[in-house]
């Protein structure tokens, strides 16, 4: 079980990744702004108390000075955690002032998150309280949101998925027409629009899609925390992401996960707004001071909450 003290220090990680980025909103530099989110996670994960790894990050380590995979973090031998990040959860967004910006970070301790590579990873989520694998990554759209439907007492029109706007959706979209449903298009921010469905003040019921692996992991994590259902599959494409599957030892390249296999153990999750959006505030200059409201989870702790807190820089 993580340490609770922890959380404090996990929500000042993506806060202050989120005020630094967020200094570059609207600059209509997305490099730059994803660069500083990730120059500030990396000072204050190695100012913790910590002997972090990072499962979940932006690539290998030839790709530094990104967050990369196998990149340790933090001044201490002990605890031993597992760092999943997304610094810049939607640098579009971010470089264009655009909604729905966001810095995300996940921690679990060693070894209970799945070690995936920046590949592309298929997803389905719902939220809590209703049947095991009510819907299923392998089972026909329209056959999941007739599931669906019935199982929240709900007319299939009355249902809605979020999927992000591409051209790789478009079966996707013309099925949860022709049922009458309905679609939240979202351009970019896959985290976020995963959380949707779990969310009882979201009108999202179902996130499907093909995305990042990373954002999948980190989405998985916010997930478990709200008792929601998740799925997925990592989609390798070519030679070069067989060997870094491979790599991090993984042998079958077809296996569906489920949520417990993604997330293990306990985990906490927290994501900070760089921008105005659905799920948390983008960044405000108050009194001189930033303030910045942060979507925190603690697996173990039942905490389940939107931190505002006030930064000076």
């Amino acid at each position: 079980m993580l340490d609770p003290k922890l959380l404090d220090q996990i929500i000042d990680v993506a806060a202050i990744s989120a005020l630094k980025s967020s200094l570059l909103k609207g600059k209509g530099d997305k490099i730059a702004a994803d660069q500083a989110a990730v120059d500030a996670m990396r000072t204050q994960l190695n100012s913790m108390s910590i002997n972090g790894k990072v499962v979940i990050g932006e690539g290998e380590m030839d790709e530094a000075p990104m967050l990369y995979i196998g990149e340790t973090l933090g001044k201490s031998d002990q605890p031993k955690i597992d760092i999943a990040v997304d610094p810049l959860d939607g640098t579009k967004l971010a470089a264009n002032n655009q909604p729905n910006a966001i810095s995300v970070i996940s921690i679990s301790e060693e070894g209970m998150l799945l070690q995936a590579p920046d590949t592309y990873m298929d997803k389905i989520s719902v939220g809590p309280n209703l049947p095991e694998n009510i819907v299923d990554l392998d089972e026909d759209v329209k056959k999941n949101i007739k599931n669906l439907a019935i199982a929240k007492k709900k007319n299939t029109e009355d249902i809605c998925i979020c999927l992000l706007n591409r051209d790789r959706h478009e079966h996707f979209i013309e099925d949860i027409k022709s049922l009458g449903a309905k679609l939240k298009l979202i351009s970019d921010g896959d985290v976020a629009g995963s959380i949707f469905s779990a969310l009882e003040t979201s009108n999202v019921d179902m996130y499907l899609g093909t995305g990042g692996a990373p954002e999948g992991v980190l989405a998985a994590s916010a997930i478990k925390c709200l008792g929601g259902q998740f799925q997925a599959r990592l989609k390798i494409q070519d030679d070069d992401e067989i060997k870094r599957a491979k790599n991090l030892g993984i042998k079958d390249f077809d296996k569906k996960y489920f949520l417990n296999e993604l997330v293990k153990g306990d985990v906490i999750f927290c994501s900070s707004g760089v921008t105005d959006g659905e799920l948390v505030s983008g960044v405000k200059l108050k009194d001189k001071n930033y303030e910045i409201e942060t979507f925190a989870l603690h697996y173990s702790q039942k905490f389940f909450k939107k931190v505002k807190k006030k930064y000076k820089i």
